[in-house]
């Protein structure tokens, strides 16, 4: 909140021109996969209309990519957990008859050769392969945290643990869940089944289907660092952000627009794909003689700044920066306007706002607090359309 105050969090905009839904779908079209469903439910509009003009695929081929909403056919219900989403379109999978099928989380940020990590599950048998990565002792106990046994084999799956189990070859190192699995269809079918019979599930895939297959030796790991994706350089292999908080969400744009980048959106052998305006180049202006100064920054078509100071932020199609503004560390998204003379700092702006000239924003933590949404890390956010006296 408030970016998903009308919007599902996978259809939030992120780096610019994209929404957090490209990242997954991007990574399942180059890797070759491309009959994919999207489940929604909540706040769909805005997910629905980005699939529906973005994500045609050839059906000459059969691919095809569309949203699914919750149609109550086992009963009058929505979808009560990720498991019970899948299992109340089982429809879905007798239609296709797949003989593997790929279950992704559509709200992180990362890039994968989805191939490799079929290849992996096929080779070593198992009923579902969940992908993992390598994450700081210190820091896994925020996420389900897997326990290797022998090769790849997973003997326990654990949520959030205060003492998370170390890795063999690395002790201060532990395996967190990344959302994403490969099941092999015959074993996801049986185990959905299993889950809506037992009246105790809360039908969720990482709570508890994966460790329902975890008991009966179906479950084996993939180490999401092992995954090479071409066009990679030194420094961004294994990257990956769950950016379920602002302070997530901003740290992985800092993470763009840094001089050497983590995650790069310029990687044209893995492209993320998206649906741009139709607008015209960026364009930067000396207003009245004062030419902008702009260092660190990502900018998209149709943004205009003139006679300003932009720093380590991310300006969004159509954006207008007025004269003698200063921007630092800020997450401009489309059509906002910054006033002249205004300062905006550790920010994240929603679409369609203007920022009052002279007005100033991650400068007072005290007064941005009676106005905004002000994270834990001291990021400030602002909602769609938010008027701004």
């Amino acid at each position: 909140m408030p970016l998903s105050s009308d919007r599902a969090k996978p259809a939030v905009p992120f780096g610019g021109q994209y929404r957090l839904i490209d990242f997954a779908l991007s990574n399942l079209a180059n890797g070759g996969y491309r009959k994919i469903v999207v489940l929604t439910q909540y706040k769909s509009h805005s997910l629905d209309v980005h699939l529906s003009k973005t994500w045609r695929l050839s059906t000459l081929l059969g691919s095809y990519v569309t949203s699914v909403p919750a149609q109550m056919r086992r009963g009058p219900e929505w979808f009560r957990g990720s498991a019970d989403a899948i299992f109340q379109n089982m429809n879905l999978i007798d239609d296709e008859k797949p003989q593997y099928i790929f279950v992704f989380g559509a709200d992180h940020i990362y890039r994968m050769d989805p191939r490799q990590m079929l290849d992996e599950h096929i080779k070593s048998g198992a009923g579902v392969t969940v992908a993992a990565l390598r994450s700081p002792r210190s820091e896994a106990h925020q996420f389900g945290v897997i326990q290797r046994g022998e090769g790849s084999k997973i003997d326990a799956f654990l949520e959030k643990p205060a003492d998370p189990p170390g890795l063999d070859d690395s002790p201060e190192e532990s395996f967190v869940s990344m959302g994403n699995y490969v099941f092999t269809t015959d074993v996801l079918v049986e185990a959905l089944h299993a889950d809506a019979a037992d009246e105790n599930s809360r039908r969720d895939l990482g709570g508890d289907l994966i460790p329902r297959l975890v008991s009966e030796g179906a479950a084996h790991v993939y180490d999401f660092t092992t995954n090479v994706v071409p066009g990679d350089r030194d420094g961004q292999t294994g990257y990956w952000r769950d950016v379920g908080t602002l302070d997530a969400y901003f740290d992985a744009h800092m993470d763009l627009v840094s001089p050497l980048p983590r995650f790069s959106l310029y990687n044209r052998e893995w492209p993320i794909y998206t649906l741009g305006r139709s607008l015209p180049p960026a364009k930067f202006v000396a207003a009245e003689g004062r030419a902008p100064n702009i260092e660190n920054t990502i900018v998209a078509t149709g943004a205009i700044l003139s006679g300003c100071d932009v720093k380590d932020s991310v300006i969004s199609p159509g954006v207008r920066v007025r004269k003698d503004a200063v921007l630092d560390g800020v997450i401009a998204f489309d059509d906002v306007e910054i006033g002249e003379g205004a300062v905006v700092r550790r920010a994240v702006i929603d679409k369609n706002v203007k920022i009052p000239p002279g007005t100033q924003i991650g400068v007072d933590p005290v007064e941005d607090a009676k106005r905004f949404t002000v994270s834990e890390g001291g990021v400030v956010a602002i909602g769609k359309n938010a008027i701004i006296e």
